[in-house]
């Protein structure tokens, strides 16, 4: 059955879901949804995702939604995939999900909204919203002190003391990767803090690269066209 993904680069989970199946031999076609554009409301991408976001996928006579869902399913449907992702291990599969709901209430909740309002806004028409940015820049900076000192175990080189990566640090990673789109500065404001939190960073890049760059070079493209507007 073939796999089509529907999302952009530019998008945080998009990028997660591309990177995994790169990173497993996990043949796709890349649908490439333009979200300035506004083709993720049209009403054939509603036909995909109701809800109107990236990504989703279509496999054989199932369409699905919501990044995390589809990382899981992935793992779990392909031949080859390692264990390490996503682990058959009940225990350990169930800590994984708990960091994957953690995030979509507070990571994503502080990130999104604050690249959003503070710096990405313009690309789609509207204004920058300095009140939501400071209220979305607290839960960012809370969601970043609780990773570094609750989930990055000492034990381990990823989160839950893990010593290979699974699918919660490609997610969380990716989405702290959009802080590329702030200037050098504002960045280290928010990293620099948190020397545990740049090295697990660096760990997940290492260990899931050439994918981990290559499917990043459409962010790191529109950081450096923002960076010169």
């Amino acid at each position: 059955m073939e796999l089509k993904v529907y999302g952009h680069r530019a998008s945080q989970p998009s990028r997660a879901i591309m990177i995994f199946c790169k990173a497993n031999n996990i043949e796709f076609e890349e649908v490439t949804i333009d979200l300035s554009k506004g083709q993720h409301k049209s009403p054939e991408y509603k036909e995909i995702n109701p809800m109107g976001q990236v990504p989703a996928i279509i496999h054989g006579e199932l369409q699905l939604f919501e990044s995390h869902a589809i990382l899981t399913y992935l793992a779990s449907a392909f031949p080859g995939v390692a264990d390490h992702w996503y682990p058959t291990d009940l225990v350990k599969r169930a800590k994984i999900h708990s960091v994957l709901d953690w995030h979509h209430s507070n990571l994503r909740r502080g990130s999104a909204p604050y690249i959003f309002n503070a710096r990405l806004a313009p690309v789609f028409g509207l204004p920058l919203n300095p009140q939501a940015a400071a209220e979305a820049e607290k839960i960012l900076i809370s969601s970043l002190s609780t990773i570094e000192s609750f989930w990055l175990q000492d034990s381990g080189t990823f989160l839950l003391g893990g010593n290979q990566p699974s699918i919660a640090d490609l997610s969380l990673v990716c989405e702290i990767m959009q802080l590329e789109l702030l200037d050098e500065n504002e960045r280290n404001r928010f990293l620099g803090p948190y020397k545990k939190v740049q090295q697990w960073i660096e760990n997940t890049k290492n260990a899931i690269n050439p994918q981990f760059d290559e499917m990043h070079g459409a962010l790191y493209q529109l950081s450096a066209k923002m960076g010169k507007q």
